[in-house]
């Protein structure tokens, strides 16, 4: 099941480097992006993924005041799911979030509108992912000040028209007291399983200097009291201060519990999330993993489409692929090396 992984990757790096493309200035780099094997490769919708002047963002019908949405280069981008339109999310390094969405017809070349842009004066977005259930679109932001904010899509059909339904912070008990937080980097990663019936849940981790915030947390929507709640907090006790850099929700095909990755200092560590609550509403989990990763820093982290292959980049330059065996004992299964 690596191979599709491997496709991924490999082809979104030549839909990147590779022409058809508008020339590009000298002084244009490219961070190399770890995608899904389902991500949409067309060249046209990688524009974003660079840092980009007016002019050159002429070349792909962009008017120049939309490119005015960002004063900094784009860090990442996060495609809105499929049946939402083709769209994506822009995080630049001024902390804004931008949302774009592609206007195609049949004689006209393609061209991007700018829908709404999500910001504070306070505090800079690190990290947005959307998620679906009950038939609505949330998007999760995490926030520099340690805080994160759900927001809702009202009108299917609008990008435009979007709500605050939540902000809290990433702790599990609310009166937890601490200082002006400061969150470097943030990781989410929402429950991948699609259903109609399905309550959103989604795990999140920060890089921060406040221990309470930054392990990894499953929050989950309780639809009675409508708020979101706690239901599983991924690190041993030991463990609950140390800085979260990655995180990673595994499809579930047929599994009797989630599969979850979490990248820190001390490593990879795969995690399995239960899926009945106790008493309190909490579900077990258990780490049956911790693999070495990579020669510093976890940058990203992607899993198959089946949930058995996790995909990760790092400071090191490598991506590597992990898979467990029969006896369920996790391992490096591959390794791919740049080439210069």
């Amino acid at each position: 099941m690596a191979q599709p992984a491997l496709v991924g990757i490999i082809v979104a790096l030549d839909s990147l480097l590779a022409p058809p493309m508008a020339p590009f200035p000298s002084s244009i780099s490219v961070t190399p992006l770890l995608l899904p094997p389902s991500a949409p490769l067309s060249n046209s919708r990688f524009l974003f993924l660079l840092p980009f002047t007016l002019s050159f963002l002429s070349n792909f019908n962009i008017p120049p005041q939309d490119a005015q949405a960002h004063e900094g280069n784009v860090a990442k981008v996060v495609w809105v799911p499929p049946e939402y339109g083709d769209a994506v999310a822009c995080i630049s390094a001024d902390g804004v979030v931008s949302l774009w969405e592609e206007l195609a017809q049949d004689s006209e070349p393609v061209q991007w509108k700018f829908c709404k842009s999500f910001g504070s004066s306070s505090s800079k977005v690190l990290d947005v992912q959307f998620g679906t259930s009950l038939n609505s679109l949330k998007m999760v932001a995490a926030c520099s000040d340690g805080h994160v904010r759900v927001y809702e899509l009202l009108d299917p059909l609008e990008l435009r028209n979007w709500q605050l339904q939540a902000e809290f912070q990433n702790v599990i008990e609310s009166v937890s007291a601490f200082g002006k937080a400061s969150c470097f980097s943030a990781s989410i990663s929402w429950n991948p399983q699609k259903g109609g019936s399905q309550e959103s849940s989604f795990l999140i981790g920060f890089n921060s200097n406040t221990s309470e915030l930054n392990s990894s947390k499953v929050w989950e929507f309780d639809q009675a009291h409508q708020r979101w709640l706690p239901v599983a907090e991924l690190a041993l006790p030991e463990e609950k201060g140390d800085q979260v850099y990655a995180v990673a929700w595994a499809p579930n095909i047929g599994r009797p519990y989630e599969s979850i990755a979490v990248a820190t200092q001390k490593g990879l560590s795969i995690w399995n999330l239960g899926l009945n609550p106790d008493h309190n509403g909490r579900l077990p989990v258990e780490r049956v993993a911790l693999l070495p990763g990579h020669e510093g820093l976890v940058w990203q982290m992607e899993w198959d489409m089946s949930g058995m292959t996790l995909a990760t980049t790092g400071h090191d330059g490598m991506v590597r692929l992990w898979q467990s065996n029969l006896n369920g004992i996790w391992h490096q299964q591959a390794m791919l090396e740049p080439t210069t």
